[in-house]
């Protein structure tokens, strides 16, 4: 274990139904293992509406919740024994991430795979994003306007959906790998 100075601690705020064990944050939490950061992977959200796609209302509540579970279960870390902190969020972890690290005045780095627009509302720090231009899930024109003006670097991949896949396997391989590069790069 490194020194208290040094120390340095990655969370990830999974998405609704991608956890853990999804390639971007599976791998993502491997590399910021393998850079000194501690890893606090547990974060879950319970009680969230379904079939929120395209209802803004169930959307909002959902990204409440989602922040209430979140308030919870880091409520007992102490930010400052950290040199750095990383977030690390994938779609609604993406939103609940920045609004977390804004509130709180944490000034971690931060990664978003596959930002909705709501996640722009807190964009705070170090930021760079990841997204498919084929995402069902976010109107990609308005996100790459809110990253330009946000001045957050954008990622986009060609046919890619929410999870950055195309149904292509061996170009999803490709992808997975061109976002770990480029996620390492960051840390």
């Amino acid at each position: 274990m490194e020194s208290d100075s040094n120390r340095k601690l990655a969370v990830i705020f999974p998405g609704m139904g991608y956890n853990t064990y999804g390639p971007l944050l599976y791998y993502s939490g491997k590399l910021a293992k393998a850079d000194g950061y501690e890893l606090k992977l547990d974060i879950e959200y319970h009680d969230l509406p379904q079939k929120i796609r395209g209802d803004l209302n169930l959307m909002q509540e959902a990204a409440s919740k989602a922040y209430e579970c979140v308030e919870a279960q880091l409520s007992g870390i102490d930010w400052t024994a950290y040199k750095d902190i990383l977030f690390i969020g994938k779609s609604i972890g993406t939103v609940v991430a920045g609004k977390y690290n804004k509130e709180h005045k944490i000034g971690g780095k931060q990664i978003w795979y596959t930002p909705v627009e709501a996640t722009f509302k807190n964009a705070d720090g170090t930021i760079e994003a990841f997204i498919g231009d084929a995402d069902p899930w976010s109107d990609i024109e308005k996100v790459k306007e809110l990253a330009v003006s946000s001045g957050i670097p954008l990622h986009i991949y060609p046919g890619c959906n929410h999870s950055l896949e195309s149904g292509d396997i061996i170009a999803d391989i490709r992808t997975i790998s061109d976002v770990m590069e480029k996620t390492r790069n960051i840390l």
